[in-house]
């Protein structure tokens, strides 16, 4: 179960990096979605 070859570990560290990264953006759409939204009023 526990891979510790370089590749692995590299693989792991991406997978999580993209995960992080499409939360971040899913925050930053909704933030974006709601200025425009009060800019409209």
């Amino acid at each position: 179960m526990g891979d510790k070859s370089p590749k692995s570990v590299q693989k792991q560290a991406t997978q999580k990096k993209t995960q992080v990264n499409t939360v971040n953006e899913k925050k930053q759409q909704a933030a974006a979605a709601k200025q425009t939204a009060t800019k409209k009023k």
